[in-house]
């Protein structure tokens, strides 16, 4: 009877962490599962720059791939995976704070405050980080409020 109760109960957990990773495949900015546009997250934090993840070098978190540039990138972000992804589900920080809105972001364009990273939106001389920093304590508490409408 235990064994049936221990089996039911994980077979009951599965069920919701696979909702839960579902859900996030499908609010996340995505390209064929990936996050950041195959860019790595920890690179972002350690190297101080964008750098493209090498695709023999990933890693999920609750359904979301990673590529890295190194492997100690990878075992950095493994230990602790929640606090190297990007903010609003990769979407571009300024246009979730703005407007509420899921806008795609340029790689490249980031940055880091309070141990996070934030990414944006930035194209044909729009770049959103500056419109962000004129801002940024205001647009980051509407964004968080948004992201929150958004990923219930």
């Amino acid at each position: 009877m235990k064994k049936l109760i221990v089996l039911l109960f994980v077979l009951a957990s599965a069920a919701v962490f696979s909702q839960t990773d579902a859900k996030r495949i499908a609010q996340f900015n995505l390209e064929n599962k990936v996050a950041i546009q195959g860019y790595d997250p920890v690179a972002y934090f350690k190297q101080s720059k964008a750098i493209k993840g090498k695709n023999e070098l990933t890693a999920s978190y609750m359904g979301i791939t990673y590529k890295f540039s190194s492997a100690a990138n990878k075992e950095l972000f493994l230990k602790n995976p929640a606090g190297f992804e990007p903010q609003f589900g990769g979407w571009c920080a300024y246009a979730m704070g703005s407007a509420g809105e899921k806008v795609e972001i340029n790689p490249e364009t980031f940055k880091i405050t309070d141990g996070k990273l934030y990414l944006f939106y930035n194209a044909y001389f729009n770049n959103t980080l500056k419109s962000w920093n004129k801002d940024e304590t205001n647009l980051k508490a509407k964004a968080e409020v948004n992201w929150k409408k958004i990923y219930k």
